[in-house]
């Protein structure tokens, strides 16, 4: 057998009664907390110009942040976009990018069309969740960073899995869906910081669902292409730079869900900034930070992280959420970063701009490239009068299971999200339904708890 028909082999043997508990858990927080996410970032200029370059063709999956719909490619593309638009998704150590953006709304718009149980949502974006981590655990970290973003590279057989799963394809259709999908797979960390990042989600989404259909209708690919020698493995990552045997190691055990598991953002930018401002806001907690006492902040991160954070000069909104100067500038002041720190000219604000010029940003010593430690980071804050005060820390709050958000920040931020578009009563609805998502007998039902009001929507 190739390898993809393997992972094929492995993804059709995937059911929902013998998932573990903690499994169902950590799919339903994942789904909960990228709903919240898509929902507030619907709005962003990313989603409304794909959505109005496709044109509007009426069709019957829901776009959200409205009640108008679309066909289920198009649904997939501009959900997806929307899902990553503020950089609020999950995200994964496994992956070296965000998990459940990818997978979810193409999902959303394949249930829609064929309909299905939460359970059965649910054991798809488990397998879907788990065949893009297993790949990446055989590719990383040179496949991160050789420059691919590994969100939409890697992502792009993780939604192919869950589609394929939701729809009962055969072990060899699944390996066909996942041959195509090698091909659809793209995305550039060059991109970053720029609308083109939340829009490979976008891609990766639609290209998932797309493969999967097409796969189910017959459309072929060579299976053999992940280890051909012009393959995925060979052409995006090199000879001698893999590890076919790590992709198919302890296959769902444990599930990859389960541990390391997704990890939950509480801030709204670059997870790479999060451990920073975890150990800012810290010692902000401890220690007096008013801004013209302090000369100097020194943070240091792993550089695999600082290659993409290290912005002292940010151009926009979307730039502002990969410089870890300008997080830190807006903790030091604030003592806590929104969604609003984001927005219009809020990163040109003159106040934190003086400040950010007193942020040095630098490779932490200690981190080399296998380093447990390249989730951490280390804060050094130096006042006018000489004193110092430091804090380091392992890995930021979220950053999986063993490793919680603060009690009620996770049911905060999807109220704060989802209230962006839905009124109060609707967010509340919509929050127990995916909190007893596994018991749902039907997605479209779900789904219509995410459409905005018509009322709503007119105002």
């Amino acid at each position: 057998m190739t390898l993809l028909e393997q992972i094929a082999e492995k993804i059709g043997a995937i059911r929902y009664e013998d998932l573990p508990c903690e499994a169902i858990e950590w799919a339903k927080i994942a789904i909960l907390d990228t709903v919240g996410v898509t929902l507030a970032g619907a709005g962003e200029d990313c989603a409304r110009i794909v959505e109005q370059t496709l044109g509007g063709a009426r069709g019957e999956c829901l776009i959200f942040g409205g009640d108008h719909r679309m066909g289920p490619l198009d649904a997939a593309l501009i959900n997806g976009t929307a899902a990553h638009a503020l950089d609020y998704d999950d995200v994964s150590n496994s992956l070296g990018g965000h998990p459940s953006a990818p997978i979810l709304p193409a999902l959303f718009a394949l249930a829609e069309t064929q309909d299905c149980t939460g359970a059965a949502f649910i054991t798809a974006y488990v397998a879907g969740f788990e065949t893009e981590t297993r790949i990446a655990r055989g590719v990383h970290f040179h496949h991160y960073e050789k420059g691919w973003h590994p969100t939409a590279t890697l992502g792009v057989f993780g939604a192919t899995a869950a589609c394929c799963h939701l729809m009962g394809l055969s072990i060899a259709q699944t390996a066909q869906g996942l041959a195509i999908a090698a091909s659809f797979a793209s995305g550039l960390k060059a991109n970053f910081g720029t609308m083109t990042k939340p829009l490979h989600v976008g891609h990766t989404a639609r290209s998932g669902l797309f493969a999967a259909m097409l796969a189910k209708g017959g459309f072929t690919a060579n299976p053999s292409a992940l280890e051909h020698k012009q393959g995925f493995l060979m052409v995006f990552n090199g000879e001698g730079t893999f590890d076919v045997e790590a992709i198919l190691k302890d296959w769902g055990n444990p599930y990859d869900v389960v541990r390391p598991g997704p990890a939950i953002k509480q801030y709204p930018c670059c997870g790479s900034t999060h451990p920073a401002l975890d150990a800012l806001l810290a010692l902000r907690g401890e220690h007096a930070m008013p801004a013209d006492k302090v000369v100097r902040i020194d943070s240091w991160t792993h550089p695999r992280r600082l290659a993409h954070t290290n912005r002292p000069d940010p151009k926009s909104g979307l730039d502002a959420k990969f410089s870890v100067q300008y997080c830190l500038a807006r903790a030091a002041l604030q003592g806590q970063i929104r969604l609003e720190d984001f927005e219009g000219d809020a990163y040109d604000d003159p106040v934190v701009r003086a400040l950010m010029t007193r942020v040095h940003a630098a490779p932490h010593p200690d981190a080399g490239t296998e380093n447990e430690e390249a989730l951490g980071a280390e804060v050094r804050v130096t006042f006018d009068d000489g004193e110092v005060i430091t804090k380091k820390v392992g890995a930021a709050l979220g950053r999986g299971p063993e490793n919680p958000l603060p009690a009620g920040t996770f049911a905060a931020k999807f109220a704060d999200c989802a209230s962006r578009a839905l009124p109060p009563a609707s967010v509340a609805r919509l929050q127990a339904m995916l909190e007893t998502l596994e018991t749902a007998p039907s997605l479209r039902a779900l789904v219509a708890a995410i459409a905005v009001p018509k009322r709503a929507a007119a105002e």
